[in-house]
């Protein structure tokens, strides 16, 4: 879906000001309601939006441990183990991946004997083969989005990233005779 530098606009203050109503998101962007609400539906309704609820803690409430938990399934089991970490509440994500396992879990635990509970409890699940866990120490980048929305505004309006990255090959050199060798 292609956005413009309006949606982008509409993006970063559902981002920065969640609990903002309409009307005042309208205002800040000096567009009429109705261009707003025309906005809103359209990324709702091409999947850019999912969702419009609160962001909880899971350490303030009382699980400070997270970790990720590997999981390798019984060839065909896939979809029965998905559906059975879905009944443990400690599990707060779970993605199908490729490489070093078919299941990647996010956990969270009140401490590193409940983190081991946990962890029992998805080892005996019907279809489970082994797990491999990563406690993580700290979080240095927090989830977020409103980077990656702005290089999109960006792009579409046509600017150059901020980002650095690899600069783009020279062009052909003008023929102007031969080209001495370089020594190594």
């Amino acid at each position: 879906m292609a956005v413009d530098e309006l949606d982008t606009r509409i993006l970063r203050l559902l981002l920065e000001q969640p609990r903002t109503s309409a009307r005042e998101y309208a205002r800040i962007l000096g567009v009429a309601r109705g261009t707003l609400q025309a906005r809103l539906d359209r990324l709702e309704r091409e999947g850019v939006i999912t969702g419009s609820g609160v962001s909880l803690s899971p350490a303030a409430l009382g699980h400070p441990v997270l970790a990720f938990v590997h999981i390798e399934v019984t060839q065909g089991h896939l979809d029965d183990v998905g559906e059975a970490l879905a009944a443990v509440p400690e599990i707060i994500e779970a993605f199908s991946i490729t490489g070093g396992g078919d299941l990647l879990t996010r956990v969270v635990a009140r401490d590193n004997a409940h983190l081991e509970d946990v962890i029992q409890k998805v080892i005996s699940l019907p279809g489970v083969v082994r797990t491999r866990t990563e406690v993580a120490l700290r979080e240095r980048v927090p989830r977020r989005l409103l980077p990656l929305v702005e290089s999109i505004g960006r792009a579409a309006a046509g600017e150059r990233p901020s980002t650095p990255g690899p600069r783009p090959a020279p062009g052909p050199r003008p023929a102007s005779g031969p080209r001495p060798a370089s020594g190594g």
